[in-house]
């Protein structure tokens, strides 16, 4: 099992800036990739961005191109921290952002469906 504990949401002004962390512990040599989701009410979970785990391919969604940016850093054994740092904010990044993991490869990176591991949630509003 693998355990996701997202911290860094808040609240900005458009055009400010945000970094969003999601800590991964437990059994991450299962995990192939790792993605940012987000979500507002009523609306289904979108996915932003999505990173091979160990670094590599990264992947975006449209909307977010040119001005967020998915990392990671595995230096230390079995845990992995994921970051998105997020410029140049507007108010439509306004959501709820989760962490999540897949087990497997999978091209259809932008998919809820495909992930098996989901952390919390942590808000961000952009006024």
């Amino acid at each position: 099992h693998v355990q996701l504990v997202e911290s860094g949401g808040g609240s900005v002004q458009a055009g400010g800036s945000l970094r969003l962390s999601c800590a991964a512990s437990g059994y991450t040599s299962t995990m192939n990739w790792m993605g940012w989701f987000r979500q507002v009410p009523g609306k289904e979970r979108e996915g932003v961005a999505a990173i091979l785990s160990g670094g590599g391919d990264t992947y975006y969604a449209d909307s977010v191109k040119g001005r967020f940016t998915i990392s990671q850093d595995n230096a230390k054994n079995t845990m992995y921290t994921m970051y998105l740092q997020m410029n140049n904010l507007k108010p439509e990044d306004t959501a709820t952002y989760y962490c999540a993991a897949a087990r497997r490869r999978t091209p259809n990176w932008w998919l809820s469906s495909e992930y098996n591991f989901w952390g919390q949630g942590t808000q961000v509003t952009v006024s």
